[in-house]
């Protein structure tokens, strides 16, 4: 592993994902006209052994190892871990938090003080008896005291809501990583305030996306496996290849039911509407009420043309009998209009 990677067509056997700890720089290229100067030559890898728990060291050359970095100034080699702004203040919740419950713990079960009467006279038996009983209550090994002389006190619980310390703690991290609460904690209060917050979310995800993830680890992979011919170069074919990433603003499943539901009723409302036609033609109603675009739009007029024309073709020709037919129904039933046949039986 410690040679460089050779050759044009190479076939990709298996990617592995290893942290700073075990893949740590073993040798930075020190040629000043070497164009790879100051950056690393080769890795000391250390890989483990699942199955029986042994680890590997190895070296390898720099041309196996995509290094990936995150907020980087100056130095291409080496940035500042993700979680090291936020670090004491995850220590300080954890503080807290684990403060928190320990506190409860002594705070729930108070300490006693006892109050010797001034006219009673202790004996040494009885203090030894008064003690014993203490250190059994202590222990868990006792529920009630017994004693003469002494009254006994609880002391005042020192119990303090941490709720305000974690806010706090919470909205520091989130200020600090850009992170809406909401989202970190999970918690969706109120609807407006979660799209808000999901909306600046969605936009935060998708800059990081553009920004470090496909400059940073696609790109760099992919060139890596076209230099060596594990992947077709596309530059040969005049056409460069592109990331494409899901769309994080897509609305959901349910929005995307209750629009429908929204357009279907008025298209409903538009449609029965006898007068509607006559001031907002159908094409125009289709591409507002159902949100079509030019494309569906064109769809659905060709649709309804074709259906239209094919309920003509399918109609039944009138023979010149069934038209005669037709006129004397329409007549009377015996070639005089209904009128005069009305005014002949009124007579």
């Amino acid at each position: 592993f410690t040679k460089p990677v050779s050759g044009k067509t190479l076939k990709l056997l298996y990617v592995k994902p290893l942290s700073e700890n075990s893949a740590k720089v073993n040798k930075y290229v020190k040629d000043s006209q070497d164009p790879r100067f100051g950056l690393p030559e080769t890795y000391q890898i250390t890989v483990k052994n699942r199955s029986d728990g042994s680890t590997r060291t190895m070296l390898v050359h720099h041309s196996r190892v995509i290094h990936i970095v995150d907020d980087l100034l100056e130095d291409e080699t080496e940035g500042n871990p993700r979680l090291q702004p936020v670090y004491n203040r995850l220590m300080d919740l954890e503080k807290v938090v684990g403060g928190d419950a320990e506190m409860f713990w002594r705070g729930a079960r108070p300490g006693y003080t006892g109050t010797l009467d001034p006219k009673y006279k202790m004996t040494n038996t009885t203090l030894s008896d008064l003690q014993d009983q203490v250190d059994e209550y202590e222990h868990n090994l006792r529920r009630i005291l017994l004693n003469e002389g002494i009254e006994l006190k609880s002391l005042a619980q020192q119990i303090a809501d941490p709720k305000g310390h974690v806010e706090v703690l919470v909205q520091m991290i989130c200020a600090e990583k850009g992170i809406p609460k909401r989202i970190l904690l999970g918690s969706e209060r109120g609807e407006l305030s979660s799209n808000q917050d999901r909306q600046e979310w969605m936009e935060y995800v998708q800059s990081r996306r553009e920004e470090f993830a496909e400059p940073r680890i696609i790109r760099p992979f992919v060139d890596r496996c076209i230099e060596y011919g594990i992947l077709p170069d596309p530059k040969s074919e005049q056409n460069d290849y592109e990331v494409t990433w899901n769309d994080l603003f897509s609305i959901s499943d349910k929005d995307r039911s209750d629009i429908g539901k929204i357009r279907a009723d008025a298209w409903k409302a538009y449609s029965s509407n006898p007068v509607a036609t006559e001031t907002m033609p159908p094409e125009l109603a289709a591409e507002l009420f159902l949100g079509l675009d030019e494309d569906q739009l064109n769809i659905v007029i060709k649709t309804l043309q074709q259906a239209y024309r094919k309920m003509k073709e399918e109609e039944t020709p009138i023979s010149p009998e069934e038209e005669q037919i037709i006129e004397e129904d329409e007549m009377g039933g015996n070639g005089k209009p209904v009128e005069e046949i009305e005014e002949m039986v009124n007579e």
